[in-house]
């Protein structure tokens, strides 16, 4: 299964609608930052989280970022980390 790296960032106006992307950026990939994740996912999953954003925002006052680095196995990670170390992503299962 070819799973694309992904980073994603957001900008929320309501904490309301925050806290509903942050936790459901939780169950799709790692925190980095306040409003910052790395994500591996399929195409499926990919699909799935877009939609449910979709859903949870509001167009003309959030805005979500997903930058796609390409698929896992082949992107070479050239990352400059000041302060807390960088680790990506690793395969882990999914529980459903």
């Amino acid at each position: 299964m070819d799973e694309h790296l992904y980073v994603i960032t957001y900008d929320i106006s309501c904490p309301k609608r925050w806290r509903s992307v942050f936790k459901l950026m939780k169950a799709y990939g790692e925190w980095l930052q306040l409003s910052v994740f790395q994500c591996r996912l399929s195409r499926k999953r990919h699909a799935e989280l877009l939609a449910t954003l979709d859903e949870i925002i509001h167009h003309d006052q959030d805005h979500v970022l997903m930058l796609d680095l390409g698929i896992v196995g082949k992107v070479d990670l050239r990352v400059v980390s000041l302060g807390k170390t960088f680790e990506a992503v690793k395969r882990e299962p999914i529980i459903v």
